[in-house]
């Protein structure tokens, strides 16, 4: 099962998302991630977000949604609000969509400790959110109830 979790800029949220799903996924899962306006670079404090949790970041970088045209997810998971508003673009076909909002970490001001612990915590609400999905009974699940369980833990 292929995910494309996506966001804006895909530079903070859909990068950690991606590798944390990553992370956590069995075989058969995998994760990508795109941006509906791509910034062309990973937010330097996401990626050392993930290196202090213990996290692979090789490979992570900042695209637009077109790089999957050719490989299109089976589910799209929108984590910001600006990209759930947006159409997915009809090369996803058939795809369950899922909106799973997500404050931005990087709009957090204060000093580096608030800063810090804003990326933490998403990033703990994202690893809450793929757990719950990976111990969803996949086999057992209609498309219809799949779509109920990813609507249920975008609320998480």
């Amino acid at each position: 099962m292929r995910i494309l979790f996506m966001c804006t800029a895909n530079s903070c949220r859909s990068i950690l998302s991606e590798a944390l799903f990553n992370h956590l996924a069995p075989a058969g899962f995998a994760a990508v991630s795109a941006g509906s306006f791509p910034k062309g670079q990973v937010l330097p404090r996401s990626l050392t977000t993930l290196q202090q949790a213990g996290i692979a970041i090789d490979g992570l970088h900042s695209k637009g949604n077109d790089a999957f045209e050719d490989n299109p997810p089976d589910i799209v998971i929108t984590v910001c609000d600006k990209a759930a508003g947006e159409t997915c673009p009809v090369y996803f076909g058939p795809a369950l969509k899922a909106h799973w909002g997500l404050e931005d970490p990087s709009e957090v001001s204060g000093d580096e400790a608030a800063i810090n612990a804003a990326f933490h915590a998403t990033l703990a609400r994202i690893e809450l959110r793929c757990q719950t999905f990976l111990e969803l009974p996949f086999a057992r699940l209609s498309r219809e109830q799949l779509q109920r369980e990813l609507d249920r833990i975008g609320a998480l």
